[in-house]
């Protein structure tokens, strides 16, 4: 399981956070709590719309994710820390791509942002022969699977990578 995760800053002061994760992965976005209070509400929205997906009212001892927001795609896939209210995204798709808002209300009020990228696992690139034959010739030239070409390494040794920016794929 690979993540990359980059801090990132609003114009009007609050901090954000980009996480990337390779598709199938668990992704967890942390409140930095180690537990939280009595008088803590705290509030996880997603995307444009704000959809609510979860929450945790300790005063109320509410403790809930909201699985079929907007369309079904969070379904099964939330787990809530109910100690520091961190949030999980577990067998991720690319439809969890997206920004996830975090409102914290209690004795201080903490908002904070994740930028949430999911890429899908690539296959492993294939590298095949093309050969053309004409009347007065013939060649052939090595095709790679993927839309990038394949590269010569050195004597007869030729590579091809598929990439994105977490993950690569490479065959020779």
């Amino acid at each position: 399981m690979f993540h990359m995760l980059v801090l990132f800053c609003f114009c009007d002061g609050l901090f954000g956070y980009s996480v990337s994760v390779m598709e199938g992965d668990s992704v967890t976005l942390n409140t930095d709590l180690t537990e939280t209070h009595k008088d803590d509400n705290i509030l996880w929205k997603y995307g444009a719309e704000n959809s609510l997906i979860a929450e945790i009212d300790r005063d109320k001892q509410i403790f809930s994710t909201s699985d079929d927001v907007p369309d079904g795609r969070f379904r099964d896939r939330l787990k809530l820390d109910h100690e520091s209210g961190s949030l999980t995204i577990t067998n991720t798709t690319t439809e969890h791509t997206g920004d996830y808002q975090l409102e914290i209300s209690g004795v201080k009020l903490t908002s904070r942002t994740f930028s949430v990228s999911v890429y899908a696992r690539l296959p492993v690139p294939v590298i095949s022969r093309d050969c053309s034959s004409s009347s007065s010739s013939s060649s052939c030239s090595l095709v790679c699977s993927s839309v990038l070409n394949v590269e010569y390494q050195d004597k007869n040794t030729y590579s091809c990578v598929l990439n994105n920016p977490i993950s690569n794929q490479t065959t020779h």
